[in-house]
């Protein structure tokens, strides 16, 4: 297919949000360090009604769930501010007025930030130049020099520096310390130090020759001010995680074409749009919302949704997605879903859930920093403790206090809180670009680590468009055994039942409606056309009614050796026909078997399926192993051995049949156009219902999983290795000491450089585009 011609696709599907009154989401202020994220979980957790609680430090969002109207938002926002935390306002709205005014905006937080940090900034520099003189400028040393140093760093520590001292306040009435009391402590002791130094100099014992004690103002000030250069880089890091999802919700228009009943149009904005309104979509202009094409055709991008580049060809009764762009023809959609209800408010509000989960992996960052704090307590006071013993009198004191502070200050846990989560954030986000929902942080972790890969035929491996190509009868006319057949399938979601009923549409064949209709998952179909007892479906179903088939046996055998399905027909008992139903292969998913072996996954085609029928396709795309004839409970059933054999086992599927296995697995995988039941079973979602998107996901899951554990590593090492060196463990080998400055500067540095390192997520999966493409030119041979 040339890359510039528009190919037919089907509806997309997505999950069902969950119902508002059973879940929340807030955006949570006043975070700094993973101690934050779990004292307010706890306080949301202890809200009666409250069956959950996850807080998402990266986001800055809680999500909790609750039972059904147990619980209000103001009740869930009193016990966040309960917690000394606040809670911003959602988008302005009539009942949302006061809340505004009570927590800031993101962009005034950010102003607020950024106007700290430039005051911060500006009145350390000089506070370090003059503590950091030793003696090249005399004027630092006397008592107006000290004086401008108290007087510069108090602006800095009782203004920009205030928040850290408030938070500490919040988390000493909780009986708990996070990274606040670490900066807190280690800024406070300095400050307090040097003012005594300062302004009481004759309660220390003086160096030689009557010299005044040593200050650390400019500690005290510089720690502030790269602590907040920190955060501020950091918010605006994490900010830019969730871009892929707020750039495709701003694709939809502010404004729609409507048309009135006289056909005059009018530019309406989108709130005053509503389901049912019919309107003008022109060439180059973007879909409003979601709807069905009333008139005309045209060729519409949907890669915002789904990741696919080529556009899709829409006629009369084609399905059109808000925020997807009309590239040929005018079109008139008639608007069906609006709002929470469109598809691309469901993909962003999946992502929004996604990044709100935790990793299992996520849980040893938890455990280190539920202890790190007071360990890190202990351990500054102990290194006070030592130093003020083993130097002299006159420099014991001040040598204490530095290496106090700067054993505080390179102990905070900022990094080790946003290891993970800033790594899901941006793992999914990416994922929301390529076409692929992922559904949070444990379902990553389990996709990266799988081995086996279970794979449905029909509809997956298969291209999902099967046609009838014979039907051969007895006792009746082919017309009159195909319209009794399409009478029961027309009941039924599986993709051989449409084939079956489009089959009849295209003869022009009445369809019956059914009585007593019942319907055999991963079997067949059953019930009373024209007062007579029909079934349909496979050899073992018909077989288990008692229906004989021998004679129908060897040419269904035939037909299914070519790769296609024979379903039998049976009325009052007795068969009177067969239709042959044939389904080709898709045409990437040879490549993308191929693609899976290279990553180590050991592919086996699942089906319910006749043997024959799935040997002949496994053949083709080159899979060896084949689970035939199976049932939905077999299906799972194999799954679950699969499990218990050790291995991760993920499971790729569309249909209804596919759910018990998809909700077995440790990944369930369900194709976009596949039924509600299959993609509310699943942990990752392909919406384009294309398999080239499956490598991806696995791929993205492994490398989003490396980082997690580069994250890890990197927040470990700066604790780790910084903790000894700031308290002079090294000193007495190697004279190695770490200056507060230092030590500020670093800490800082290692949580950017894990959101930084996440955010390398964001240009993911660039080369196996390329691939698909050269494959698009070249398709490859089936191994």
């Amino acid at each position: 297919m040339n890359s510039s011609t528009p190919h037919r696709q089907k509806e997309i599907s997505t999950p069902s949000a969950p119902e508002l009154s059973e879940n929340a989401s807030l955006e949570i202020t006043g975070m700094t360090c993973a101690s934050c994220v779990r004292r307010v979980e706890k306080a949301l957790s202890n809200v009666p009604g409250v069956l959950e609680a996850s807080v998402n430090f990266a986001t800055e969002k809680a999500f909790v769930r609750s039972a059904p109207g147990a619980v209000s938002e103001v009740t869930l926002r009193q016990a966040v501010e309960g917690a000394g935390y606040g809670v911003k306002a959602p988008p302005a709205t009539d009942h949302a007025v006061e809340r505004s005014e009570a927590a800031p905006s993101v962009d005034e937080e950010q102003a607020r930030r950024r106007k700290d940090l430039i005051v911060a900034a500006a009145f350390s520099f000089p506070v370090l130049v003059l503590g950091m003189s030793h003696g090249l400028l005399p004027f630092a040393e006397t008592a107006s020099g000290r004086a401008l140093q108290l007087l510069l760093t108090s602006v800095v520590v009782l203004g920009p520096g205030r928040r850290f001292f408030h938070l500490a306040g919040v988390a000493l009435r909780h009986r708990t310390a996070d990274m606040n009391t670490l900066v807190a402590m280690g800024v406070g002791a300095a400050y307090s130090y040097s003012v005594v130094g300062v302004l009481f100099p004759s309660v220390f014992p003086h160096a030689e020759h009557g010299a005044a004690p040593h200050l650390y103002f400019e500690a005290a000030a510089v720690i502030i001010a790269f602590v907040l250069l920190g955060n501020w880089i950091e918010a605006g890091a994490k900010k830019r995680l969730s871009d892929a999802v707020q750039a495709l919700m701003a694709l939809v228009p502010p404004v729609a074409l409507r048309m009135e009943e006289d056909g005059h149009l009018e530019e309406i904005s989108l709130e005053h749009l509503r389901i049912g309104d019919r309107v003008l979509v022109r060439p180059g202009n973007t879909v409003p919302s979601d709807g069905k094409v009333a008139r005309g055709r045209s060729a519409i991008d949907e890669s915002m949704l789904t990741g696919e580049s080529l556009p899709v060809d829409k006629v009369i009764g084609d399905v059109v997605y808000g925020g997807t762009l009309n590239q040929a023809g005018a079109i008139e959609v008639v608007i069906s879903r609006l709002g929470e209800d469109t598809v691309l408010s469901k993909i962003a509000r999946a992502v929004a859930d996604a990044q709100g989960s935790k990793a299992p992996v996520a849980e040893l960052a938890d455990k280190v920093s539920a202890i790190f704090v007071p360990i890190v307590l202990l351990i500054a006071a102990g290194t006070f403790a030592v130093w003020f013993a083993i130097v002299p009198t006159s420099t014991g004191l001040s040598t204490a206090v530095e290496r106090f502070v700067a054993v505080l200050v390179i102990a905070c846990p900022c990094a080790l809180g946003l290891a993970t989560p800033a790594a899901v954030a941006a793992g999914t986000g990416r994922g929301a670009q390529l076409g692929v929902l992922i559904k949070g942080g444990a379902a990553l972790e389990a996709a990266s680590r799988v081995d086996t890969l279970f794979m449905d035929k029909t509809g997956t491996l298969t291209s999902g468009h099967p046609h009838v190509v014979e039907i051969e009868s007895v006792g009746v006319s082919e017309d009159e055994l195909l319209s009794l057949a399409a009478a029961l399938e027309s009941r039924s979601e599986h993709p051989l039942a449409r084939a079956v009923v489009r089959a009849a549409s295209e003869r022009g064949l009445t369809v019956e409606e059914p009585q007593d209709f019942e319907s055999h998952t991963g079997a067949g179909v059953s019930g009373r056309v024209q007062e007579r007892a029909v079934t349909v479906g496979t050899k073992p179903f018909l077989e288990s009614l008692s229906i004989d088939l021998v004679s129908w046996e060897e040419r269904a055998l035939d037909h299914a050796r070519l790769g296609r399905t024979p379903v039998f027909v049976g009325v009052e008992g007795s068969v009177v026909g067969l239709l042959t139903i044939s389904d080709p292969a898709r045409p990437e998913a040879a490549l993308v078997v191929r693609e899976l072996k290279e990553l180590g996954v050991e592919v086996i085609l699942l089906s319910g399926d006749r043997r024959e029928v799935a040997q002949a396709v496994a053949e083709e795309l080159g899979i060896t192993r084949v689970l035939a004839e199976a049932s939905p409970e077999d299906k799972a059933r194999f799954v679950r051995e699969a499990r218990a054999e050790g291995r991760v086992v993920g499971m790729l599927g569309d249909g209804i049949n596919d759910a018990p296995a998809l909700a077995a697995a440790d990944v369930g995988i369900a194709m976009g156009n596949g039924s509600d039941i299959a993609l509310t079973s699943a942990d990752i979602t392909l919406p384009s219902g294309s398999l080239e998107r499956l490598a991806s996901a696995l791929r993205l899951s492994r490398q989003t999983m490396r980082t997690i554990r580069q994250n890890l590593f990197w927040a470990f090492v700066y604790n780790v290795a910084g903790i000894p060196l700031a308290a002079g463990v090294f000193y007495p080998w190697t004279g190695w000491l770490l200056s507060p400055l230092f030590a500020s500067a670093a800490m800082s540095t290692s949580s950017v450089s894990v959101v930084l390192n996440s955010l390398r997520l964001r240009h993911f999966d660039k080369s196996v585009k390329l691939l698909h493409q050269a494959h698009r030119s070249h398709p490859a041979e089936p191994s």
